[in-house]
């Protein structure tokens, strides 16, 4: 089982987004159960509340649904759980090393990490823009996934 969480500041745009997502990805190259998939925030200020409009829209068009989804935080017991912890920005991953009291086993990354062109996503809460962050969130998705083959994980 690959445990993967994708983080960002409140837990209701980008990182539900890569979370629904990846689980659509990986259910339909058949192999969700090789996987577990989660996604949090390293704020406090959005817990509890669902997905951002913006983003429930966005993944509506691809027909994805994020029902029931609820913003959580990270906890510090999340670094054991997770083999990987994806960070939107770069903001985010030094938000996720604090929360987790560093990176010892090198699970922290952002998501555009994995691809040709390494660079932060842009929080749609302040840009609006969400079908820039779903481009930019498959983009990295895919790449993760190919990272994922070529360590001959799945």
């Amino acid at each position: 089982m690959i445990n993967v969480i994708f983080i960002c500041h409140g837990n209701i745009c980008r990182s539900p987004m890569a979370e629904f997502l990846f689980k659509d990805m990986v259910k339909k190259k058949g192999v969700e159960d090789k996987f577990f998939i989660a996604s949090a925030a390293t704020s406090t200020e959005e817990i509890g509340n669902g997905v951002h409009y913006g983003t429930r829209r966005r993944l509506a068009a691809v027909d994805i649904s994020v029902d029931g989804k609820r913003a959580v935080r990270l906890t510090k017991g999340d670094y054991a759980k997770y083999d990987y912890i994806l960070g939107m920005e770069q903001v985010n991953v030094r938000n996720i090393l604090r929360i987790t009291g560093g990176d010892p086993q090198v699970k922290v990354s952002r998501l555009l990490d994995f691809s040709d062109r390494p660079r932060d996503i842009a929080d749609p809460w302040y840009t609006g823009d969400f079908d820039t962050t779903y481009d930019d969130i498959m983009e990295g998705l895919e790449a993760f996934y190919d990272h994922l083959i070529s360590e001959k994980l799945i």
